[in-house]
């Protein structure tokens, strides 16, 4: 018997002992940051009275309220301190505002400089007693909130669908006094100050002049040092590719690579099955799009889908719900078809029944897709009672399902890795934990364990929690963790055709780890700069995630080096590239990481700008632009990767694949830059000059400039979804239709792959 000693490991140990200390580093700072969100988070009084001692409401009463807001989907229709969908108001800042108008109206009007003290006086004096764990509200805030509790029963029990929502959507009185008294409570923290501070638990947000709400200094400190980071961080990583080739691109340049034709390549019954989950996602993309389609014609024309009253089979929180949720699905699809089919690949060879365990991870997702829309769509429609928290909407923003299909999912992740250990069981046995078999495992197993993470947020949990932890879903499981699995993926793509050297791979992943880590980990607090956290969070999720744009930039660079060696491997191969668009979409991802999650996402990441900024379209622009441009392009490149050795030289097409490519890049960058861009500008300027409670209004975004500019994005919408999205599906049925007909060139050893390389000087290619 012969035991076979594990290879060594190929790069030097301080990148491995570098990567340990900083993630180490940044996971135990953000230990410290939840320890201070629980002791921070602003308290729920177990009473809020008027001043005779009259009970207002509870707090089971403001977590019942919160309960009803989650469950009918309102996160997907406006938001909570500032985080949700983007049509209907802020309910926090809707609040505040139309509170703090009627105090000023009994207090004597707008005209009396006594009647404004008064107000910023009930607002900004901070009248809880953590003695008696009470709460007392002025006779004027207690006015206020019995005229807004029957207001906000009219605007919620409208029997049409003019704001969007379902007709009559919520009627019964006590949940309306229970919804009223979460956006009173949310309103408190928003403007009560922070025991011992001059600024309220949500950092003084949302602006709001009737109340004194102001930019803080914090804000616009760490938004300067967030400036001086960024700029001093990219100028270093720009000397250091000016001043030295550190990681070897050049090596390549003195071999040759023969590529082999995707015909002679042959596949394993796993990577076959891997067609049905690629054609799943196209599908699941061509319905995400047309439902985006829908929910954005909401904002162009409120009251008519071009003459059908939408709303009452589909109103717009159904469609948001819907349009997050199919993202997350039909990415993650081609992420986990990605995985499979690249395995076989990376340990020359496959075990007996791994397509049986793919049909079934498939079969599971299946249930999981289908199972969780259904239940969202019946949970905002109001058809569950008791169990919409566990089989309806549990309604947090990009973690809508219920918790059953939160769990389901949860297990079908963990299924996968279960897949690809069982693949690559033996090649790790023969690897340093540290080379890319085992950094390709590791990222994938941190996919499920992530994840798992979002079902610490609770709807019956106090919001900053629950918005603390969500977070960790929405960045570190999404901008972090995904990120990093993808781009091992890519490093290991290009190790196995040859184009880079696997040393040079690995130093690249590592480098990646290190920089993504630095300022993603913490920088993830930037979500949360109003949340009710104290204002550690922003100070560190500011000058954190500016950071994140650093890794972004060397993407970028990254792309451009892939392109030229590429391009240049391929003047000198005797055989054509085969996967010239799969890498033309790598490359856009090079383009949409810079713009969209760099340029974009600083932009909103700013303190203040986001103190101004949080919920309008600026906040859009950035998810379509990195959500689309980085997650979905990079779906969309590994597909027709994995397609090519899928669909005979002879039918492949390559102008479907040519017109999918142009069209969702040109389709997205006029959706952004016609639309959503220009719309942003706009409603910051707006929420600067005139108000914030004013620019995230029904009015303000349905005025004729924005419809107009709503209108501009329509043809966009077209190219992206009839010149993208529908040749991809039929590309993908290509896959599923020709996908048995692989077999095995004569006379070929079974692990061959992707090229042959050849040393410098050798003029003969091999067989």
């Amino acid at each position: 018997m012969v035991i076979q000693q594990r290879r060594g490991l190929l790069i030097s140990r301080s990148w491995v002992q570098a990567v340990i200390v900083v993630v180490l580093f940044g996971f135990l700072i953000l230990g410290v940051l939840a320890w201070q969100t629980y002791t921070g988070e602003p308290p729920i009084p177990a009473r809020t009275t008027d001043e005779a001692g009259n009970l207002l409401f509870t707090r089971e009463d403001v977590i019942a309220g919160q309960e009803v807001f989650l469950r009918n989907g309102l996160m997907e229709y406006g938001s909570i301190f500032g985080h949700g969908a983007y049509l209907g108001p802020d309910f926090t800042a809707d609040y505040l505002h139309r509170a703090a108008l009627i105090c000023l109206d009994a207090y004597g009007g707008a005209a009396s400089s006594r009647a404004r003290t008064a107000v910023i006086n009930d607002f900004k004096k901070n009248r809880y007693e953590a003695s008696s764990d009470r709460l007392t509200y002025s006779p004027a805030q207690t006015g206020a909130f019995h005229q807004l509790q029957r207001e906000y029963g009219e605007f919620f029990g409208q029997p049409t669908t003019r704001f969007g929502l379902r007709p009559s959507a919520i009627t019964d009185p006590e949940q309306i006094r229970q919804l009223t008294a979460f956006f009173s409570w949310s309103a408190w923290t928003s403007a009560a100050l922070r025991p011992g501070k001059n600024y309220s638990y949500t950092n003084n947000w949302p602006p709001e002049n009737l109340v004194a709400n102001d930019v803080t200094a914090d804000a616009i400190v760490w938004s300067v040092l967030s400036l001086i980071a960024l700029l001093g961080g990219i100028g270093l990583l720009l000397a250091a590719f000016g001043r030295w080739n550190f990681l070897g691109w050049h090596g390549r340049d003195r071999q040759t690579v023969s590529f082999r034709l995707p015909d002679q390549v042959a596949l394993t019954p796993g990577q076959r099955a891997c067609a049905w989950f690629f054609f799943v996602m196209a599908a699941l993309f061509l319905i995400q799009t047309l439902v985006g389609g829908a929910s954005q014609h909401y904002r162009a024309d409120l009251g008519s889908f071009f003459g059908i009253d939408l709303g009452r089979v589909f109103p717009y929180n159904v469609a948001r719900t819907w349009h997050l949720q199919l993202a997350i699905f039909w990415v993650s699809t081609s992420y986990l078809a990605a995985g499979i089919f690249l395995v076989p690949m990376i340990t020359r060879g496959e075990p007996r029944g791994q397509n049986v365990l793919a049909y079934g991870l498939l079969g599971a997702l299946a249930i999981v897709v289908v199972g969780s829309l259904a239940g969202e769509y019946a949970g905002i429609q109001g058809w569950f009672s008791n169990l919409w928290l566990w089989f309806g909407n549990q309604g947090f923003e990009y973690l809508d399902l219920g918790r059953f299909w939160q769990i389901l999912l949860t297990i079908g992740l963990l299924l996968w890795v279960a897949i690809l250990f069982r693949g690559m069981r033996g090649r790790l046995a023969t690897e340093h934990r540290g080379n890319l078999p085992w950094l390709f495992f590791f990222s994938a197993l941190s996919i499920p364990v992530f994840y798992a993470i979002g079902l610490l947020a609770h709807p019956a949990s106090h919001f900053t929690t629950t918005d603390f932890w969500r977070f960790w879903v929405v960045h570190l499981w999404v901008e972090d963790f995904l990120e990093l699995f993808t781009t091992i993926m890519v490093a290991y793509i290009f190790v196995l055709l040859g184009v880079v050297d696997e040393r040079v791979a690995t130093t690249v992943v590592y480098l990646d780890i290190l920089l993504y880590s630095a300022g993603g980990v913490i920088g993830s607090m930037h979500h949360v700069y109003f949340s009710g956290e104290p204002a550690q969070h922003m100070a560190l999720g500011a000058f954190f995630s500016a950071a994140e744009v650093i890794p972004l930039t060397f993407l970028t660079l990254e792309a451009w080096s892939f392109l030229q060696l590429g391009a240049r491997q391929e003047g000198k191969s005797v055989t054509a590239f085969p996967h010239f668009w799969a890498v033309m979409f790598l490359a856009s991802v090079g383009f949409w990481n810079f713009l969209g999650a760099g340029i974009f996402g600083f932009l909103i990441n700013l303190p203040v700008v986001s103190y101004y900024e949080i919920g309008t379209a600026l906040t859009a622009n950035h998810g379509h632009a990195a959500m689309m441009g980085v997650y979905g392009m990079l779906a969309v490149g590994l597909a027709l990767f994995c397609l090519r050795y899928m669909i005979p030289e002879a039918h492949w097409p390559e102008r479907m694949a040519r017109l999918s490519f142009w069209c969702l890049n040109i389709g997205l960058a006029w959706m952004v830059f016609a639309t959503l861009f220009p719309l942003g500008v706009l409603q910051l300027y707006h929420a600067v000059s005139t108000g914030y409670y004013d620019a995230r209004s029904l009015k303000f975004i349905g005025n004729p400039q924005n419809a107009l500019l709503e209108w501009l994005r329509f043809p966009g919408d077209v190219v992206f979804i009839v010149g993208g999205a529908l040749p991809m599906l039929y590309i993908c049925w290509l896959g599923l239709r020709y996908q048995g007909a692989r077999r095995k060139a004569a006379g070929e050893p079974v692990d061959v792959l992707f090229t042959d390389v050849v040393a410098a000087g050798d003029a003969r290619d091999r067989p």
